[in-house]
């Protein structure tokens, strides 16, 4: 962790503007953009510091959305997933409109009920490579996908398999051709690479 420099000192805690919300170090938050029709900035709070003059700057760690990453957004991410990257920041803490949370991917699948301020991360993002921790993730559909949480998936994906949203909905349990025949021996999930120039071999 950086050191505070002259002239500054470490906080507990900040209120953000016009609310009665408070940020501490660790917490995620949404940052104002300068360009004011793109949706906010998500970052992780690092450290809190205010100068002699009371104005309260934040050290954070940002995290990138798919479209902000180099290779893209691609069909496996969904709506509301973030990568955590290696870029820090310091910036005014003036710009924080609100706090989110940021959900671990398992934790974020299990959610009833997706709030607006609910987000995920299951990858961690190098800037200046593109490069992504882990780069490759397992497969369960024939369509070797990964899992997007935003599409329902039954084992594989119900178009994967020649079923419709609805009837996949209505069953109790699902077990593929491949997976219930006796001839086939359990085959370990396939991996997709998710790094730019990966190219999908395990090594």
């Amino acid at each position: 962790m950086a050191k505070t420099r002259p002239g500054k000192k470490d906080i507990d805690s900040y209120t953000i503007r016009g609310t009665n919300k408070i940020v501490k170090a660790g917490d995620c938050v949404l940052m104002r953009p300068s360009d004011t029709s793109k949706p906010p900035y998500v970052a992780r709070v690092e450290k809190i510091e205010q100068d002699n003059r009371s104005n309260v700057r934040v050290r954070v760690r940002w995290y990138y959305r798919p479209e902000e990453s180099i290779g893209g957004r691609r069909q496996f991410h969904g709506a509301k997933e973030l990568f955590l990257s290696d870029h820090y920041d310091v910036q005014s803490a003036h710009t924080i409109e609100g706090k989110c949370i940021v959900h671990s991917f398992k934790n974020y699948t299990k959610l009833e009920n997706v709030g607006t301020e609910d987000y995920y991360c299951r990858f961690e993002y190098k800037a200046a490579t593109g490069a992504f921790t882990p780069d490759r993730v397992a497969v369960y559909c024939k369509c070797e996908m990964p899992y997007n949480p935003d599409d329902l998936m039954v084992q594989y994906h119900p178009a994967c398999v020649g079923m419709t949203i609805e009837e996949a909905k209505k069953l109790d349990h699902f077990v593929c051709s491949e997976c219930s025949s006796d001839d086939d021996l359990k085959k370990p999930p396939a991996v997709f690479p998710v790094s730019p120039g990966s190219d999908g071999k395990v090594r």
